[in-house]
């Protein structure tokens, strides 16, 4: 096992290098620089060349691409221009509520995907197959700022039960940091369970259709132990993958969300990153989503090892 892990992570290097290239490659073609954004508008070409050569970013994309790359690995991911702090500390700071809201919404996606996408395997060709697979295709056709502005309007608007914005730390008191937290995690956990619900759907339907569970059926099981520990179990690889996937993008797709909400996330720390040209958080936000995002992956390819013992290395 610990050499399947230790395969897996090398084989990770390659995608956050290739990733780096990229992020450092579309930051250094963007015009205008941090120096445009520092002295303002009217400040003159000259004014902007000599404060891009104090800044380091005058030198040859190669040298400057090393630079960074050798900081990140020593740990140094460079200093906020605007902030006045270390990039890793910003994304320290910023970090808590985007994955507090994630969490959140992966579990009403998993609440709300769960049932659909058992009922509409179970009951195949009936109407609450079509009224699930229905909601699954208009979750992922809605658009999340649209969907968050409807959840605004009916929850906050009309109705005043959850707050329209903001954010409250979990010292404020639970009650207070969920009910601030409900709206913006609803919406994506929404958008979420439609990818959710096909996914339980597909795979549940494909093992209800092996030779096994006839058996069952045939000695007399009752039909929810024959759903639920025969035919739950045996999908649940393709499942927790799906889940694993989801909460990756979830994470790294918050940032429309995390605006309209007003909450103080990675996605609101990226957006006013690149409204000041602010392009060591820029980077360093990208590449941390990233490396998140393959750890997720990674963890879920492990414990989908443990979840179906055939892949397990060595097992034939």
């Amino acid at each position: 096992m610990f050499s399947y892990v230790a395969k897996r992570i090398l084989s990770l290097i390659p995608v956050l290098v290739i990733v780096s290239i990229i992020t450092f490659l579309i930051v250094y073609l963007t015009p205008g620089g941090p120096a445009t954004a520092i002295l303002g508008m009217e400040a003159s070409p000259e004014q902007i060349s000599q404060l891009n050569a104090q800044l380091g970013f005058d030198r040859p994309f190669l040298t400057q691409y090393l630079d960074w790359l050798g900081g990140i690995v020593q740990g140094n991911w460079g200093e906020s221009f605007f902030l006045r702090q270390s990039v890793l500390s910003a994304i320290g700071e910023y970090f808590g509520p985007t994955l507090r809201l994630a969490i959140a919404a992966q579990i009403f996606a998993v609440i709300i995907a769960m049932p659909l996408g058992v009922l509409a395997a179970y009951k195949r060709g009936t109407v609450i197959d079509v009224v699930s697979v229905s909601i699954s295709l208009l979750g992922s056709a809605l658009p999340g700022f649209l969907l968050s502005m409807f959840l605004m309007l009916a929850f906050s608007v009309y109705n005043q039960w959850f707050p329209v914005a903001g954010y409250a730390e979990p010292s404020a008191g639970i009650g207070e940091h969920l009910k601030y937290l409900f709206l913006p995690a609803l919406s994506l956990g929404i958008v979420q369970a439609a990818y959710l619900t096909r996914m339980i759907r597909s795979s549940l339907l494909e093992v209800l259709h092996k030779s096994f569970i006839q058996t069952a059926r045939a000695k007399g099981l009752k039909e929810n132990r024959v759903l639920l520990s025969y035919g739950l179990k045996n999908a649940a690889p393709v499942i927790l993958t799906a889940i694993g996937q989801s909460f990756g993008s979830l994470i790294t797709g918050t940032i429309v969300t995390e605006t309209l909400f007003n909450i103080p996330g990675l996605g609101m720390l990226t957006m006013s990153a690149i409204n000041r040209r602010d392009v060591f958080v820029i980077q360093g936000v990208v590449l941390f989503v990233t490396l998140l995002y393959v750890l997720v992956n990674l963890i879920v390819d492990v414990l989908y090892v443990f979840v179906d013992p055939r892949l397990q290395p060595g097992r034939k």
